[in-house]
């Protein structure tokens, strides 16, 4: 695969699989400056390569398509009376969760890991129990306020192999308590993925993202978004820093992901083991971080079924998509919970093979194409619809 896209880009597509210390790229996935012309017959050719990454709902490749007139109609109707309405829905329900963390983190110190990271997220009593419950009853507001009006959940026995036991007593006749998985597994389709996350479960999340928020994308903080991380325990991860302090935040996230297992007052964690966004019907290679704590896992599987906008956020702008979403009127999102999936000895002690074996179940489950491209092909195939497209634009790294 690498090799036939080196032609388009090869020096960026070997720069992104660099894994040396001294790698960092902090580019867009498409480069606002203009980029090589790219043949129609070159771009098909990159699309069915890179199939994991291309929209098809109606708006088209960077939802820059050409709309039939009645689609301009119900998009200008919705511009003008539904968007207003929800923006302010969604603003208000922000700042009231971002007031409520404030009056329950009064005169508490936040915990500060090695990585100098600061969180909320192990106090105990009343206030966990308020920051927890009203968070996933305003991110389930949030969902509502974007369209999910309802949430299709089912609980699935894998069809294939039965779910693995927990572990007996000595005697084998009495069970022990079921272990608790030490993280949620989750495909990733779009950054709503962690609002249904988190008024399911509420759990911490591993993300690059809110590290660019945290940290301040071109110097702009967003202090609300920051302070409700920190109440969600958010682990921030500059991904393209391979720095002296990676090794740190590999070990500090298999640390949390041992912590919930191990203690049930603590916050459970949430992984991408994908690393960055697909449109969905895919399953990219699953990384290792996830797994290195050799303890359980919960996998999860999301769909998002539509007919008109697809609310994946694969090859198009953050601020387009926010609007596009905002505009279509009913949302959907299909949840799938498979069991607990307990690790033999041989995936304890072979990291890959146990992503590798989740990876299948969940694709297996799923009804989804595995497919062996990254976040290199994503760039090349981001650079080849920039050059290939009259109008600039910058589509924002969005890989968390």
């Amino acid at each position: 695969m690498e090799s036939e896209l080196q032609g388009l880009n090869s020096k960026q597509a070997k720069q992104d699989r660099n894994d040396g210390p001294a790698s960092k790229d902090d580019r867009p996935l498409l480069k606002p400056e203009p980029a090589s012309s790219v043949s129609a017959e070159e771009l098909q050719e990159l699309e069915n390569k890179c199939a994991a990454y291309v929209r098809r709902d109606v708006y088209g490749t960077m939802g820059r398509g050409e709309l039939p007139v009645k689609e301009k109609v119900l998009l200008g109707l919705a511009l003008v009376t539904l968007v207003p309405i929800r923006v302010v829905l969604a603003m208000t329900v922000l700042v009231l969760y971002y007031l409520i963390c404030r009056i329950c983190t009064l005169f508490k110190i936040p915990n500060r890991d090695e990585q100098e990271q600061e969180d909320y997220a192990h106090m105990g009593g009343w206030r966990q129990a308020v920051i927890v419950q009203c968070g996933r009853a305003l991110s389930r507001a949030m969902l509502f306020v974007f369209g999910f009006y309802w949430i299709n959940e089912s609980y699935r026995i894998p069809s294939d192999s039965e779910p693995k036991p927990a572990p007996q007593g000595k005697d084998g006749a009495e069970e022990k308590e079921p272990e608790r998985p030490g993280a949620i597994i989750s495909n990733h389709v779009s950054y709503l993925d962690t609002l249904y996350h988190m008024s399911n479960s509420f759990p911490s999340f591993v993300a690059k993202f809110l590290s660019i928020i945290f940290t301040g994308a071109n110097g702009v903080r967003f202090p609300i978004v920051v302070f409700d991380s920190k109440c969600l325990g958010c682990v921030y991860v500059q991904r393209e820093s391979k720095s002296s302090d990676f090794k740190g935040v590999a070990g500090a996230v298999t640390e949390r992901v041992k912590e919930a297992h191990q203690n049930k007052s603590a916050p459970p964690i949430m992984l991408f083991p994908e690393g960055t966004t697909t449109n969905g019907d895919f399953l990219l290679p699953f990384k290792t971080g996830a797994f290195l704590a050799k303890v359980p896992v919960l996998p999860v599987i999301l769909r998002y079924p539509y007919r008109r906008f697809s609310p994946a956020w694969d090859s198009i702008s953050g601020v387009r998509h926010v609007i596009f979403l905002l505009c279509q009127f009913v949302n959907h999102i299909e949840v799938t919970r498979l069991p607990v999936y307990y690790p033999s000895q041989q995936e304890k002690d072979d990291p890959k093979l146990y992503a590798s074996n989740v990876r299948r179940l969940m694709a297996n489950e799923g009804n989804m194409t595995l497919s062996d491209i990254g976040l290199a092909e994503k760039r090349v195939y981001h650079a080849a619809l920039n050059g290939n497209n009259s109008r600039p634009s910058v589509l924002h790294q969005k890989d968390d």
